[in-house]
């Protein structure tokens, strides 16, 4: 069954946006280390992408479940391309401090928690249910394609014509994602309006409703408690991970964007295959295993600080991140009413990127007092505890359609 054409132009625009973001994920930290020596400074920046979560995520939700998911997206990619033509002119200019680059990393992210939560809730209106873990692979798949290896490379290699170059490109992929979304019809990706103006909940109240009925469904309250333990483990070591590779593995800027590109390889082969991995009846051992594969395997760096060691390392947990990502939205898109779903991924993305934050300033915390290796082992610890809580408290995981998970 065809996935239809409203929904590969809504991939487009998740590609595009998705390149944009490797490019600053390779150009944020070779920015940040390129006007800073600090672990502390360089875990700053990378944390200030992901605090807006804890700020303005539930409210995001909300603001999903009452409006159009295209919308929202168009309005959010705006504010991206305002933030990222204004770094680039300073960087260009020689004005951008760390302190600017990591208000940048802030901005960007608030109007990332917007766009991606509205984008979520439009997957089940642009592809029937039995589709979601193909539609999910997909989008995640090009999520990877463009996080892991064309943006990060293309990050690596603009840097190293030129500090602004990362964010120009960055701008022009947004101008194309804002017009891929704009030739979906807002018929498609829209809500109904509400009946009566009394039916539009305010913010605080739709987001009390949301958190209430999250709390009483144990198997998704347990996820997102899992999923906090993975993302700060995540976090604190990838936050001092471009510090690693310039000092221990001796890498410069192309190196540290190839060896985030050849990770990406493991990305799509986890997003491209957990259709068949779950096999409509197995998301609860293969979020156990994804679990453990994404936040644990870095202690592989303790014992084999080599790049061989790190290509091992980024290719597994950008595999297991790629199933993990997959499985857990669909398994969220399943188990949710449509109407609750952008306030409850909101608050999924809210702990767990709240969770990156503690974690990527826990990770340069570590960094500066006991070394590099530091984050490393706080990563095997978190990912251990993450799997066995999932699995304990998962059980009675209830069914989904298409199979029992």
């Amino acid at each position: 069954m065809s996935l239809g054409s409203h929904f590969r132009r809504f991939w487009t625009a998740a590609v595009l946006v998705n390149v944009g973001d490797g490019i600053r994920l390779a150009a944020f930290p070779l920015l940040a280390a390129s006007l800073t020596d600090s672990a502390a400074w360089v875990s700053v920046v990378t944390a200030a992408s992901t605090v807006p979560w804890l700020v303005a995520g539930l409210a995001a939700g909300s603001l999903a479940d009452r409006r159009g998911a295209r919308g929202l997206m168009v309005t959010a990619d705006a504010v991206r391309l305002a933030v990222l033509v204004g770094l680039a002119v300073l960087v260009a200019v020689g004005a951008a401090g760390v302190a600017i680059v990591a208000v940048a990393a802030l901005l960007l992210g608030v109007a990332e928690t917007l766009r991606d939560t509205a984008a979520q809730t439009a997957i089940p209106r642009l592809v029937p249910a039995a589709l979601l873990e193909r539609a999910n692979g997909r989008l995640v798949a090009g999520e990877v394609a463009g996080n892991e290896f064309v943006g990060p490379l293309l990050g690596g290699l603009l840097f190293g014509v030129g500090a602004a170059v990362p964010f120009v490109a960055n701008s022009a992929a947004t101008v194309l994602a804002v017009a891929a979304v704009l030739s979906i019809p807002a018929t498609v990706l829209n809500l109904r309006a509400p009946s009566s103006p009394e039916a539009r909940p305010e913010v605080g109240a739709g987001v009390r409703a949301a958190l209430s009925w999250l709390v009483r469904q144990r198997a998704l309250r347990m996820l997102v408690v899992a999923g906090l333990g993975v993302a700060v483990a995540d976090s604190a070591w990838f936050a001092v991970f471009v510090l690693y590779t310039e000092q221990t593995l001796e890498l410069g800027p192309v190196g540290f964007g190839a060896l985030l590109a050849v990770g990406a390889v493991g990305g799509l082969a986890g997003a491209v295959l957990a259709d068949k991995a779950v096999a409509g009846r197995r998301h609860r051992l293969v979020l156990a295993v994804a679990m453990l594969l994404a936040a644990a395997t870095p202690v592989v760096l303790l014992v084999l600080p080599t790049v061989p060691g790190a290509v091992v390392v980024v290719v597994t947990t950008s595999a297991a991140f790629g199933l993990f990502n997959v499985v857990a939205v669909s398994l969220r898109q399943r188990l949710v009413p449509g109407d609750l779903l952008g306030r409850v991924t909101a608050t999924w993305r809210t702990v767990v990127y709240g969770g990156g934050a503690l974690g990527a300033l826990a990770g340069g915390a570590l960094a500066t007092q006991w070394g590099l290796d530091a984050p490393f082992v706080l990563c095997g610890v978190v990912g251990l505890v993450a799997a066995a809580a999932w699995l304990l408290g998962s059980r009675g995981l209830p069914q989904v359609s298409g199979g029992a998970a």
